[in-house]
């Protein structure tokens, strides 16, 4: 028993500086690692998006870190080699793919959207039913913030299969909004004086492609008009813009004496009506009237 412990002291006696190199590497290889997160985003940060040059940049760091780590393994167990780590790391990857799958496809759905940027931060997209302004795409989810000032984080695999609308994508955006006048009035001028009215609401609603109003239905008990106009992507923008829009165009048609009526509501005068109005006898709640005689 005593030849086994002094062989065992022994033994940790003469790893004590392979240890101690060992050490030395993985604190040499951090530093280095942090230092070239540093590096690259100084170089990134003018040519890529914020989210592209943070994830690069960590992922670079992580292998560099990753390396110093596996040469201080060998260090200190010389009888390793590198080859037969980089199998064991094979199996251990494969084990690690089964048991951390949404992991690892939020993983590499976010290198995806990094690498192809379908959509940048600032820009203002549609997931699904979530809508509002891209905050970062990180490793794992991209985040939104909603136009009512909330925080969505949606799981980047989620983002990847999703159709996506981005909203911000070119410079102006389409806006349409439907007026009905009445059959009487003549639907040639209130679409002159509807066209005209957009016009009225410059820089806010653009002048290429030209306001359009176009009558799109016969409705029940109007005609349906749908006024077209192009105006800035963002969101705010959209909103003052169809503002300003609809008070300018009620303003056009009131002035030019075009009315614009309310649903008509046609009552047919069923022997229940006329029973109800009358009272002679008792409507059911179906409808029915119901005979009080007997």
């Amino acid at each position: 028993m005593g030849d086994k412990a002094a062989d065992l002291l022994d033994a940790l006696v003469g790893a004590g500086p392979r240890v101690l190199l060992a050490l030395g590497v993985v604190v040499l290889g951090y530093l280095l690692s942090r230092g070239l997160r540093w590096v690259l985003q100084r170089l990134l940060r003018s040519r890529h998006t914020p989210s592209f040059t943070t994830v690069m940049s960590k992922l670079a760091g992580w292998v560099l870190l990753f390396l110093a780590v596996m040469a201080a393994v060998v260090l200190v167990f010389p009888s390793v080699k590198p080859v037969n780590m980089l199998a064991g790391l094979g199996f251990f990857s494969v084990a690690a793919g089964f048991a951390f799958q949404d992991i690892l496809e939020n993983l590499l759905s976010g290198l995806l959207l990094i690498l192809r940027q379908p959509f940048r931060s600032g820009d203002q997209i549609s997931v699904g039913e979530v809508s509002g302004t891209v905050q970062a795409i990180t490793i794992r989810e991209t985040r939104l913030r909603t136009f009512d000032g909330q925080l969505v984080l949606i799981p980047n695999r989620d983002v990847y299969k999703a159709v996506i609308t981005v909203r911000t994508h070119f410079p102006s955006r389409r806006v349409a909004f439907v007026v009905g006048i009445a059959y009487e009035n003549d639907t040639g001028e209130a679409c002159r004086e509807i066209r005209a009215a957009l016009e009225e609401n410059l820089p806010r609603v653009d002048d290429t492609p030209e306001p359009e109003a176009v009558v799109t239905q016969l409705g029940v008990s109007t005609v349906d008009i749908e006024a077209r106009f192009w105006c800035a992507p963002d969101q705010h923008d959209v909103v003052l813009a169809t503002d300003a829009a609809i008070r300018s165009v009620k303003a056009a048609l009131d002035g030019a004496g075009i009315e614009m009526p309310a649903d008509i509501v046609v009552l047919q005068a069923t022997p229940s009506l006329r029973a109800a109005i009358s009272g002679e006898a008792e409507v059911t709640p179906g409808g029915g009237v119901r005979d009080s005689s007997g």
